[in-house]
């Protein structure tokens, strides 16, 4: 790529986090040390949970907790089909079967009442995903789950620092994921959290990830197969300095925001950033745009590409889970989720990070308004 590229995403680092790995790295443990502990209490206190658990990525901590809790082969798991992570691949990989439910229109997550009705006998838990940043109907959710007796598991891998109800999100499910790679806010190059305030899970999920020396003669811990899914020390290191700078480097992100959402409401037709009710906080995971129905998925393909020539980094922001081979294989096809794939159609992420400039932020949105027209379909672009 290049140097002069406006990129997608840029991790916001300071001499703060050099400082902090090159410590670790002067240290004896670059492995199995004590920095990886020091992250957990200070995330786990952070957010306001008990317990929190780091492995080596997101779509593995997912197969953990299902690991832990015995879903696997036979069961059901409800989940959506539209982010950009796409951590529900670990319910096949755990040997369970994904029932792909369909998202809200505005907030681009699971629909409470879409995900009860796909509830059967084999259901045993829900995934449901703050999409984005935008936190899901958490309440309904709850119910829908506390109801059929499903396990609750919240994907907060876009959302960090987002809030609903007057909590932060990764406070509702029983367990909740978070992704801390590119292009978090909080960026540590590869790894994820798992948190809870079940003890009992939580001993499971150490287990299940690696399993300690003074462990190998536990009769009752030897019975399960642990993997090797730690994070390093230089990971936990890094992890701790952007954890101390969360806040900070969220305000930057706010600030990036508003100058999108002064840039793009000078076009007409163009509508706000959608909160749905109880929704306090929104940290965008990406800034997306949300194309007119006139727009093609093969005519946003062209506004991408475009917009790459021109020296911008934007993406389709979602391809519908169901749609890769894998799943089409095991009978999945086209109109699974109607709303998922309108929504996924149309859906361009563009550069989002801390480093921008309000006159990159310009650069962009004409570019993005440029290429529209471009394709014949008009400046006719819908967040």
């Amino acid at each position: 790529m290049s140097d002069d590229l406006i990129r997608l995403s840029d991790p916001d680092i300071s001499r703060a986090e050099l400082e902090i790995v090159e410590a670790a790295l002067c240290s004896p443990r670059l492995s199995q040390g004590p920095l990886v502990e020091a992250f957990e209490s200070a995330f786990a206190a952070w957010l306001g949970r008990k317990y929190a658990v780091a492995v080596s990525g997101s779509t593995l901590a997912l197969w953990l907790c299902l690991q832990a809790k015995q879903i696997g082969a036979g069961s059901e798991v409800i989940a959506a089909a539209h982010s950009w992570h796409q951590i529900a691949r670990g319910i096949s990989l755990v040997g369970a079967t994904p029932v792909f439910a369909d998202i809200d229109y505005w907030a681009g997550t699971l629909a409470p009442e879409k995900a009860a009705a796909k509830i059967t006998g084999n259901t045993k838990a829900i995934l449901a995903g703050n999409t984005n940043g935008h936190p899901a109907d958490w309440h309904a959710l709850r119910a829908l789950a506390t109801q059929h007796d499903l396990l609750l598991i919240e994907d907060c891998t876009e959302s960090i620092g987002s809030r609903y109800a007057g909590q932060m999100v990764g406070t509702f499910g029983d367990c909740a994921i978070f992704d801390f790679s590119q292009p978090s806010a909080l960026c540590c190059g590869e790894g994820a959290m798992i948190v809870t305030d079940d003890l009992d899970l939580s001993r499971t999920l150490r287990y299940l990830r690696d399993r300690q020396p003074e462990q190998r003669y536990s009769v009752s811990i030897s019975c399960l197969l642990p993997l090797n899914a730690r994070i390093s020390e230089l990971t936990a290191a890094l992890c701790i300095a952007q954890l101390r700078r969360v806040d900070e480097i969220l305000a930057k992100r706010k600030q990036v925001a508003l100058w999108y959402e002064d840039q793009i409401k000078s076009f007409e037709g163009i509508k706000p950033p959608y909160l749905a009710p109880d929704v306090d906080e929104v940290n965008w995971f990406l800034y997306t745009v949300h194309l007119g129905t006139r727009f093609s998925h093969s005519s946003c393909r062209a506004i991408v590409e475009d917009m790459h020539t021109a020296g911008v980094e934007a993406e389709l922001y979602s391809h519908p889970l169901y749609l890769e081979r894998y799943y089409i294989d095991r009978g999945w096809r086209k109109g699974g989720c109607f709303v998922t794939e309108k929504v996924a159609d149309r859906a361009i992420a563009l550069p989002f990070h801390a480093h921008l400039s309000e006159d990159q932020i310009a650069f962009i949105v004409t570019t993005a308004k440029d290429a529209s027209v471009n394709v014949g379909a008009g400046a006719a672009i819908y967040l």
